[in-house]
């Protein structure tokens, strides 16, 4: 169904030339959305398959060391998507101040959307609604590196942006202009929380993720914090009790259709394309995570019965094994610090791990050694494209 553009294009100009901008009108869209048979079953499909990501947060006693690992997942991908070369390996290093294999500023630049989560989950659970003074907090740690400083982190935008092209008058797309935005941003407010009516959460994190892309609160790191927002209104929403999903790898893997389809919506009003589109994504990537988190699990659980064979040494060896998992690529004094024992026991029980193979060495040193739990990563990188991709 096509309707037309879901608000209004404003003429503005500069210096040289008159160029378009596009304010869009709040939702929920108008016409109403038709709903097929076929879109009523995807939205199903994705919301079964979130529910059964979720289960394993309280089924399985071990399922929150895996967010650690997720939420790193969904940072790579997310940051792959806006040019960044980071791998999740890469981030691994750099969180344990160890030289990645890409430039500083890259992972540090990966670390940070890490950071614009925890804290907006933070806030959320502080009590603060999902508003623009979330995402400004948010945001502004997203650009706390030295690529994003000069870039006015944690403010709403006062001057004009445009995507594609080297001037508005020829861009591909304007979001609107300075003075429209308190009016859009106050009406994303409401909506995000079911102000004037109640939107069911999986359609509202798929309208306000387009919303927010078009109107293009910052002057940078817009598409971050909209794939951020999908995740923490699925959390706001009870949906997810945590953020395990990482949508961004159906997002890059799909890349092109993904930005052409936001652009549809805005063209032509094509809300049901990108509607499938995104039920698809999300469903795709809870059943990834699902799959991941269960291979990952069945790991750790028979690395643990291997361990127990150690004897006496296994205690400690299991406790080492623990920390491993929160964090799979380490230095023995890190392990030190998470194990919470000597460093001559981690460095035994680091030697037990290898010999089982459950550990490997990363470095030929004598101090500051890394260790990486090999299958563990392995399985981490799996569903991951290349960073290049």
């Amino acid at each position: 169904m096509h309707r037309p553009p879901p608000g209004q294009y404003v003429t503005l100009s500069t210096a040289d030339e008159p160029y378009q901008a596009f304010v869009p009108a709040p939702l929920p869209p108008v016409p109403p959305l038709a709903w097929t048979p076929a879109l009523r079953r995807r939205f199903d499909d994705a919301l079964v398959a979130l529910g059964r990501l979720d289960a394993i947060t309280a089924l399985l006693p071990n399922a929150a060391l895996l967010l650690y690992s997720f939420v790193r997942k969904e940072a790579v991908l997310s940051s792959q998507i806006e040019g960044t070369q980071s791998s999740l390996a890469d981030l691994l290093l750099f969180e344990i101040d160890e030289q990645p294999g890409v430039p500083l500023d890259d992972a540090h630049e990966v670390s940070r959307y890490v950071a614009a989560l925890e804290r907006g989950l933070a806030l959320l659970r502080g009590g603060l609604p999902l508003c623009s003074r979330l995402l400004c907090e948010m945001h502004a740690v997203l650009l706390d590196h030295p690529r994003g400083r000069g870039k006015a982190p944690g403010e709403i935008r006062s001057s004009a942006v445009w995507i594609g092209g080297s001037r508005p008058g020829n861009a591909a797309f304007v979001p609107p202009p300075v003075d429209a935005l308190p009016a859009c941003i106050a009406a994303f407010e409401r909506f995000l929380n079911d102000d004037p009516e109640a939107t069911s959460p999986l359609l509202k994190a798929a309208l306000a993720h387009v919303q927010f892309q078009t109107i293009h609160p910052f002057l940078d790191g817009n598409g971050r914090i909209g794939r951020l927002l999908i995740v923490l209104q699925l959390v706001a929403d009870g949906v997810l009790r945590e953020p395990l999903l990482y949508p961004s790898l159906f997002f890059k893997t799909h890349r092109s259709l993904y930005y052409e389809l936001l652009n549809e919506v805005r063209l032509r009003g094509d809300w049901e394309r990108w509607l499938d589109f995104f039920a698809e994504g999300v469903q795709a990537s809870a059943a990834q995570a699902l799959v991941t988190a269960h291979a990952l699990l069945a790991l750790v659980n028979a690395d643990r019965d291997r361990i127990a064979t150690l004897g006496r040494a296994a205690s400690s060896a299991l406790v080492v094994h623990q920390a491993l998992q929160r964090q799979p690529l380490a230095t023995s004094t890190a392990l030190v610090k998470a194990a919470g024992l000597t460093a001559a026991t981690v460095n035994k029980s680091l030697g037990h791990l290898s010999a089982l193979g459950i550990v490997a060495e990363l470095t030929q040193r004598q101090r500051g050694r890394v260790f990486s739990y090999r299958r563990y990563v392995e399985l981490l990188n799996a569903d991951l494209p290349p960073a290049a991709a």
